[in-house]
């Protein structure tokens, strides 16, 4: 195995179980538990995971978010598959909601619909890239901008969105668990996206498979608001099936 192959297996098992234990990882991969240390140690420069003592554990879990230059270089395959597939699932909505994050950017580089629709964005870079387009009205919400993802946040954000209904909501998340919903690391954004959910009549969710069975620190909403989940193929059954359970539809990109 080469050195990036394990690098990626060791970010996806600390996602999936919490936490890496060095030792026990070492024996997984049959590789000298120093070799383990460096790579953890070349992932946490990356942002990836947090060193601790004896091992390291996922950013997603700690409530850390990675700069948005580097979350738009992380797995564009399956976002871009996303974000085609969201396409299908605009219906014939006259306004939608696109949320902060690269996934829904990804949804509005994709944009071009062929009728007059209205987009509302907390998304700095998702308005200035609509702006432009022809059959196109955006709407950018005001508030503080977060230097992070550059999305608008506090209580302008979510007072414009009081005001407004909308027909379709695309919504993104740092985790999505079962027992606690969808969940990111920022009180802010937090309130905006469910204040977005409010006012829309319906929600999409898109999220791909490193999203699952992680939990962050506020949640935003129940898995039950959302009306469809978009994911990647990577994302395993046994991860969905409690979706399907509660009566979500789920469709793989």
């Amino acid at each position: 195995m080469y050195a990036v192959e394990r690098q990626r297996w060791l970010v996806e098992h600390a996602r999936t179980t919490g936490r890496i234990d060095v030792n026990e990882v070492a024996q997984q991969l049959d590789v000298a538990p120093e070799t383990v240390r460096r790579d953890l140690n070349t992932l946490e420069r990356h942002g990836l995971v947090r060193r601790v003592h004896g091992g390291a554990i996922p950013v997603e879990r700690l409530g850390f978010e990675n700069e948005l230059v580097n979350r738009a270089t992380t797995r564009q395959e399956e976002k871009g598959q996303i974000a085609r597939a969201a396409l299908n699932h605009l219906d014939n909505a006259e306004s939608i909601y696109v949320d902060e994050g690269t996934t829904a950017a990804m949804l509005a580089e994709l944009l071009e619909p062929k009728r007059p629709m209205t987009v509302v964005t907390s998304a700095l870079p998702v308005a200035c890239q609509l702006a432009a387009r022809p059959m196109l009205t955006v709407l950018s919400l005001g508030g503080r901008v977060r230097g992070h993802t550059l999305g608008a946040v506090d209580q302008w954000a979510v007072r414009m969105l009081e005001d407004l209904v909308i027909d379709l909501a695309v919504i993104g998340t740092n985790g999505i668990t079962v027992a606690h919903g969808l969940t990111c690391p920022d009180a802010a954004v937090a309130a905006v996206k469910r204040r977005a959910i409010a006012s829309s009549r319906r929600s999409i969710l898109l999220a791909d498979h490193s999203k699952f069975g992680v939990d962050s620190s506020v949640r935003f909403a129940d898995v039950r608001e959302m009306d469809l989940v978009i994911t990647d193929r990577a994302t395993v059954d046994a991860q969905l099936r409690p979706l399907r359970r509660l009566g979500v539809e789920v469709v793989h990109a």
